[in-house]
């Protein structure tokens, strides 16, 4: 990911690993789906570059991460009863940890796409952070699996299930609830799992509370040395002050259900919004309402309302829903190519070694070269399909389908 021109900017996202060495947490360590990883494999199936296959049971779109020799994903009972978090040895697949952490009681039924374990937990420090949105959130010794803190006192009505993942940065882990009655962020110690501060939305939502759901991560990036929280949600995104929860800007662009995690590059942060499949590059650095004024460029052509955006050098990359993968100029949204790509995706695209990886609801991941020519490289299948985004970690694709956690490399 290319740093701003035009301002002293950084993306810090609390890990202090490489981007090839681990993945530990949500579009892994820069938070962007990129990774410096090499011999990452372009070509695979289910008799070719499997190191492992294991089983996960029950149901969850969580994306893994890996950190400290596992591999951890979340699941759940179709009905939400009972939640878990998984750690698999990262050579051979064998379970290490297979932990109950949350019962709830009487969990609403998922009638629309989602699970009750679709954020992805994270990695940082020796520990692991569960996240159940309102059902619970967890944090774990990753060496033994004890459950260091927990909580289930952060109320909300995600209505069609959580999906915003937890983001760890300096002593905070950041957690974001834009559920169907309560629209809240908030900021919890993470050695001890005390509220630091808590802040409601203030954002002008219409009065269906169908309408105010989000699922969005956010994002913390450092813009002229203050740390911003940059915090999608439907109707409008805000960025808060890291340390006080205060209102450092925001931009009201419309939409609900919001998934996309944002992403910083060329002074811009980019941000989608949902159902109404708008992109948006806001001027970083700027404070108050950006609405008007904040905003350099806008796209409103094949833009995802799930996955998240990509950026490699002057290029920014996405596969809307539907299936149209897009290559766009970073700094200027100016169009250079599309692709139709077989199948629907949820999945946010990840890139190594020079290509774009994109994984499908139902059908083949697509390896695309992560340039202006755009070019469709491979094209691979596995038994089932991903509604979770893939993880990269020294030199090996983690992808999770909706039956089981594959290990892909030569072996």
């Amino acid at each position: 990911m290319l740093l701003p021109r035009t301002l002293l900017a950084c993306l810090l996202l609390g890990s202090a690993a490489l981007a090839g060495d681990d993945w530990p947490q949500f579009r892994g360590p820069t938070g962007d789906g990129v990774s410096t990883a090499k011999n990452v494999p372009t070509k695979w199936g289910e008799t070719e570059n499997v190191r492992w296959k294991a089983a996960v049971h029950d149901k969850g779109w969580s994306s893994p991460v890996v950190g400290g020799g596992k591999v951890w994903v979340t699941t759940g009972k179709e009905d939400g009863t009972e939640l878990f978090a998984i750690a698999l040895d990262q050579t051979t697949g064998a379970v290490v940890h297979d932990l109950k952490l949350f019962s709830p009681k009487s969990p609403p039924k998922i009638a629309q796409f989602n699970s009750h374990a679709t954020p992805t937990p994270c990695l940082d420090g020796g520990r692991l952070y569960a996240h159940f949105g309102s059902y619970g959130t967890a944090c774990l010794d990753a060496a033994t699996g004890k459950t260091v803190w927990s909580r289930d006192d952060l109320p909300c009505d995600h209505w069609r299930g959580p999906a915003s993942s937890p983001v760890v940065h300096g002593d905070r882990l950041f957690l974001l609830f834009d559920g169907h009655d309560k629209q809240y962020v908030v900021a919890l110690n993470k050695a001890t799992g005390e509220t630091i501060w808590r802040k409601d939305r203030a954002l002008p939502y219409p009065a269906d509370g169908d309408l105010k759901k989000a699922f969005a991560t956010p994002s913390v990036f450092t813009v002229n040395g203050r740390e911003q929280l940059v915090a999608p949600a439907a109707v409008g995104t805000i960025a808060y002050d890291a340390a006080t929860g205060d209102e450092v800007w925001r931009v009201i662009h419309g939409g609900m259900n919001e998934a996309a995690r944002p992403v910083m590059a060329h002074g811009l942060i980019y941000l989608t919004t949902g159902h109404t499949q708008n992109l948006l590059a806001v001027k970083a650095g700027r404070t108050g309402d950006l609405t008007a004024t904040g905003v350099a460029w806008k796209s409103i052509k094949e833009v995802p309302s799930k996955p998240s955006v990509t950026v490699v050098g002057d290029l920014l990359f996405l596969v809307n829903d539907k299936g149209i993968a897009t290559c766009l100029e970073a700094a200027t949204g100016k169009f250079v190519k599309s692709e139709r790509l077989q199948g629907t995706f949820a999945a946010s695209p990840v890139v190594a070694g020079g290509r774009v990886y994109f994984a499908s609801e139902k059908g083949p991941t697509f390896v695309m070269s992560a340039d202006r020519a755009f070019e469709l490289l491979e094209t691979n299948k596995l038994a089932a399909g991903c509604y979770a985004s893939p993880a990269v970690a020294q030199g090996a694709l983690f992808l999770r389908t909706t039956t089981h956690l594959y290990c892909l490399g030569a072996k």
